[in-house]
């Protein structure tokens, strides 16, 4: 697969960057900047990085209907910056390939990535834990009720929206329209997406660095993101509902 080396119309709409700078406030890179906080409060804790939990889709109350509801909400509005991206780029479903004039295209170019990303990535995760550079990883922690793994995949799908859409459609977009070259657009988008998930460690954020290459070079030869957003979705169904369904000693090792 070739990379498309042709460059976008460059903007020089005043207006752009604040826009982006907006856009990722709001959404991944406020996580990013949470997340950088979070990782050296976790190297200055007692404990060692590796003895330290990060625990993702936890349960937010002890009564189930309300902690329910709090997923459900947290899901529709971790959305809402994926609208307002979508919104601004005005021509979202040709400039993304957000359509489904190609399901087959997309639907096997989303497990072909997802075998590609998920099979070495169980690697870097073993190796970043046996390193001590990660800390003990719970991909999911909500309690055993009869909701819990439809939440787990709606957060799932909900994960691989907002970052596909945000941080490859939207920024990669952007970013080319402002005249960078490919090289720094590919590594803003890498690096912004290793960055939120540096909370868990320095693994996490290299492994989802490669994965944020990949995906990068990907939409820009393909123009199209839903590709990514089935591969992620699948990553992440297979993460959170296999880590509530199996065995936890399963996973002793992240």
């Amino acid at each position: 697969m070739t990379v498309d080396l042709e460059q976008q119309p460059v903007r020089t709409d005043a207006r752009l960057r604040p826009e982006i700078l907006i856009v990722l406030g709001l959404s991944l890179g406020q996580s990013a900047i949470y997340s950088m906080v979070t990782i050296v409060a976790r190297l200055t804790a007692s404990q060692p990085l590796s003895q330290q939990t990060a625990t993702l889709n936890a349960s937010q109350s002890a009564r189930p209907y309300l902690d329910l509801t709090y997923q459900l909400l947290g899901i529709f509005f971790s959305l809402v910056p994926v609208a307002l991206a979508l919104y601004l780029l005005r021509s979202p479903r040709s400039l993304l390939g957000l359509d489904l004039r190609r399901p087959w295209f997309d639907f096997s170019w989303g497990v072909a990535l997802a075998a590609a990303i998920g099979l070495p990535g169980l690697g870097l995760v073993w190796a970043a834990s046996y390193l001590g550079i990660n800390a003990n990883l719970v991909p999911a922690a909500l309690p055993p009720v009869w909701w819990a793994v439809p939440v787990l995949i709606l957060s799932a799908a909900q994960n691989a929206v907002l970052e596909e859409i945000v941080v490859v459609g939207y920024l990669v977009t952007r970013l080319r329209e402002l005249g960078w070259k490919l090289g720094w657009v590919v590594a803003a988008s890498a690096v912004l997406r290793g960055s939120y998930h540096l909370y868990q460690g320095f693994g996490a954020f290299l492994g989802n660095a490669v994965m944020g290459v990949v995906f990068a070079l990907f939409f820009i030869r393909t123009k199209r993101v839903l590709p990514l957003v089935v591969a992620h979705t699948l990553l992440d169904v297979v993460a959170f509902v296999g880590y509530a369904l199996l065995p936890r000693e399963w996973f002793s090792w992240l």
